[in-house]
């Protein structure tokens, strides 16, 4: 069973933008708010060059990567063609206004 930890609230995560979740043990979670105030939780990592996503710019269900401007899919974290590469994903589920991450995804 998925334990859930709550991180923040939606509005705290600017609309198109992101939010840093800092890690103990490991590299940073970034948080993104679409448009359409959906949130999507990707490693803060480009696949290219480790780029901190969270520094990109959101745009429809992709976030652009500020080094070199790769678009990496939020949904599923693949750089989008003719780039190649992939950044992990985390759960992450919204309820009642407040983002939550799976405690054990978190840890690793």
């Amino acid at each position: 069973m998925t334990q859930w930890t709550l991180i923040c609230r939606v509005d705290d995560i600017p609309v198109l933008g992101a939010r840093r979740v800092a890690r103990p043990q490991a590299p940073a979670v970034a948080l993104f708010r679409t448009a359409d105030n959906q949130v999507f939780a990707l490693l803060d990592r480009c696949p290219h060059k480790g780029g901190p996503l969270s520094q990109g710019i959101v745009f429809g269900d992709a976030v652009a990567c500020p080094l070199h401007n790769w678009t990496i899919g939020l949904t599923d974290g693949c750089a989008r063609a003719p780039d190649e590469g992939r950044t992990p994903t985390f759960a992450c589920r919204v309820e009642a206004g407040r983002v939550f991450l799976d405690a054990e995804e978190l840890a690793h």
